[in-house]
């Protein structure tokens, strides 16, 4: 059996699907559906259990594809290495970001990686759903949250907090703001997002955390868009500390509360890089790792 079949075992066996497994190759789900039937005949034994509804790993298949997975681990780490001495990573990584942090994030310091490591494209996928990286043929992702949670390995990349703001425009038109709770004062623009659209989250050296029911006029599914509002004067926004870094800088965007934390559901955030393999991390993800560390850190 060769090393790319059972490579393909392993990804039917993560995605949990043969039809899933297909898209994720790029190849015609009766192709891996070939792979699969040959390795069980060739082995004597059942990998999966199939059935019009679902596939599952036979006791015994668990068992083989346990122990194949960090030999091949190691093949391939021993072929990435011989390849890669003395020379730059080719091929093709790809990954994914929300948008708003594809955008103010790696877009600025893409042309110095893709000038660093000229034999490497990138395919990056912008995206504020959380895409499947094993079903989508995906290398790693940066998502901005608490702790990630899941089979994914994760590296945190810094760490994130929010900031209450709004334009000097919004709030010479309508008064200052004292303390959080005049919150329900104010048209709150909210994003639209579980947790974050309904009430926000303060505390200080003053007082333990408390919540504070906000409510306004807009509600904006995108990030960019929620900064551009507040730009515009037309609220009062939530936002993370590094999408607002400049406005705040030269003024476009006042911190309502500097002595406060703010949060929507979490005052534990960051940016977290997050890849699926445990063992085998192949030098074109490790290079942008590391980039990615040393260029937003």
């Amino acid at each position: 059996m060769d090393i790319q079949s059972l490579k393909t075992l392993l990804l039917v066996r993560d995605i949990g699907s043969i039809a899933g497994a297909a898209r994720a190759l790029d190849v015609d789900a009766s192709s891996v559906s070939r792979i699969v039937a040959n390795a069980e005949k060739d082995l004597g034994v059942r990998i999966f259990q199939r059935s019009t509804r679902k596939l599952a790993l036979t006791e015994e298949g668990g068992r083989y594809l346990q122990r194949i997975a960090p030999l091949l681990e190691e093949l391939e780490t021993a072929a990435e290495e011989a390849a890669s001495q003395g020379a730059l990573p080719k091929g093709t990584l790809k990954m994914t970001a929300s948008v708003a942090f594809a955008q103010e994030g790696i877009m600025p310091v893409l042309p110095l990686f893709q000038e660093r490591y000229p034999d490497l494209s990138v395919e990056l996928y912008p995206s504020d759903y959380n895409m499947d990286l094993l079903a989508e043929g995906l290398d790693l992702a940066v998502r901005l949250a608490a702790a990630p949670k899941g089979d994914l390995i994760s590296t945190r990349l810094f760490s994130s907090h929010y900031r209450v703001v709004a334009s000097p425009a919004y709030l010479e038109k309508h008064g200052p703001v004292g303390t959080p709770r005049d919150l329900a004062d104010h048209n709150c623009l909210c994003f639209a997002l579980p947790g974050f659209r309904n009430s926000w989250k303060f505390r200080s050296e003053d007082s333990g955390p408390f919540e504070v029911d906000v409510a306004g006029k807009t509600v904006i599914a995108s990030a960019l868009s929620l900064r551009e509002a507040a730009r515009l004067g037309m609220g009062v926004a939530l936002l993370a500390n590094w999408l607002i870094r400049d406005d705040l800088k030269d003024g476009r965007l006042v911190d309502l509360f500097p002595a406060h934390d703010c949060a929507a559901t979490d005052f534990d955030t960051a940016a977290w890089i997050l890849y699926p393999s445990k063992a085998f991390l192949p030098r074109k993800v490790r290079v942008m790792i590391d980039f990615l560390k040393a260029e937003l850190r």
